[in-house]
């Protein structure tokens, strides 16, 4: 897959750095989550596509049939995509680590990515993911870190599923934390907080490129 699968927009690091990928939510675009992306990874490289799908112009990476309804063939053809997308940035960088972050919609393609391929990611961040199925993990997670962020009275994202989703993560072995605040649908400071932890334990500065 070519590393110019999707419409992107790069920010250069310090080479062999982490590569960062971001990925915005519905009606977002490749700008969305730049300045975020740098805030976490001061020295890393940020990749932020945008999706291909358009919902009535709003920018999405898979088609839905409904609020919460996926259109699941949409799916699966958006995952392999997104998987060839990173896996051609991987491998023209060699990056010290790979890491994903995602909100909504972003935070959904992201985790499909991670359960069709668990060992691409050293660490992900779920912003506000609603996962209404059931994952089929292609392998295992172990040694993966995942943060799940979540509003306790998101009406887009029910507590339950990510509650589910977590237990699922955990079940394949990812080291999982989950960062919960009060509100809806809305990122606030604590799931900041918690990203920049996720990120900073990263293999930066370690030396030399990522293994695999």
């Amino acid at each position: 897959m070519s590393k110019d699968a999707y419409i992107h927009k790069v920010l250069p690091g310090s080479p062999g750095s982490p590569l960062l990928f971001v990925f915005h939510g519905t009606g977002g675009d490749e700008n969305q989550l730049l300045s975020f992306g740098r805030e976490l990874a001061p020295s890393g490289t940020i990749i932020s596509p945008r999706g291909d799908v358009s919902e009535q112009g709003a920018a999405r990476f898979f088609r839905r049939t409904g609020e919460g309804v996926y259109d699941m063939d949409d799916l699966a053809r958006a995952t392999a995509k997104m998987a060839g997308f990173v896996k051609a940035h991987v491998e023209a960088a060699k990056p010290s680590a790979v890491l994903g972050l995602g909100y909504s919609n972003g935070a959904n393609i992201l985790a499909s990515v991670v359960f069709a391929e668990p060992a691409l990611f050293d660490a992900a961040a779920l912003m506000h993911p609603l996962i209404p199925f059931e994952p089929q993990v292609q392998g295992s997670l172990a040694g993966r870190r995942i943060l799940i962020t979540a509003g306790r009275r998101d009406p887009i994202c029910p507590p339950n599923l990510t509650t589910r989703l977590e237990a699922y993560l955990r079940a394949v072995g990812a080291d999982v934390t989950v960062e919960w605040h009060d509100g809806g649908h809305e990122v606030r400071p604590n799931e900041i907080e918690g990203a920049r932890r996720l990120f900073a334990l990263s293999p930066a500065g370690e030396g030399g490129a990522r293994n695999g």
